[in-house]
């Protein structure tokens, strides 16, 4: 799909709705952000958004629970939820979107491309893991155009 497409129909929706997103990223840094607002008209529905590269902006502002980074990593599941609920509550939103994950520098345990995505609000979280790796700049743009198409579908849903 394309993305223009997938953005101002999230636009009209939020709109419709008369609801309100922001982002926090990691790994896509800031393309979320950028992609939703490349719409005109954005700004009746976008709150802002958050590039928590660092695990310390994560905890700080997001509320990430630091043992939780230890314990499961900060390229998880439960890391990837806790930046969505979040961001909800730090932008005063009713929905996110996130992303944390390794683009491009895995580790031995977590390789290149291993990208989790998420989306929903405080009490209704989703979370996708993406994991092939065809390069830094391509895995942050599939992260990027993903998450976008999974909210879109989240939203038709909630119709």
């Amino acid at each position: 799909m394309d993305k223009l497409y997938i953005c101002k129909s999230i636009l009209d929706l939020m709109i419709k709705k008369g609801k309100t997103v922001c982002t926090a990223e990691s790994c896509t840094s800031g393309r979320i952000a950028a992609s939703l607002t490349m719409i005109s008209g954005a700004s009746d529905y976008f709150q802002g958004g958050l590039v928590a590269y660092q695990d310390e902006w994560k905890i700080k502002y997001l509320g990430v629970s630091q043992s939780d980074i230890k314990k499961y990593n900060v390229v998880s599941r439960q890391v990837l939820e806790q930046m969505v609920i979040g961001a909800c509550e730090f932008f005063s939103a009713d929905y996110a979107l996130a992303s944390t994950g390794y683009a491009g520098r895995g580790t031995s345990d977590i390789p290149d491309g291993t990208i989790w995505i998420g989306w929903g609000n405080k009490d209704d979280v989703h979370s996708l893991l993406l994991s092939h790796d065809n390069g830094r700049e391509s895995n942050t743009e599939n992260a990027t155009n993903k998450v976008l198409e999974e909210f879109l579908k989240y939203l038709h849903n909630l119709e």
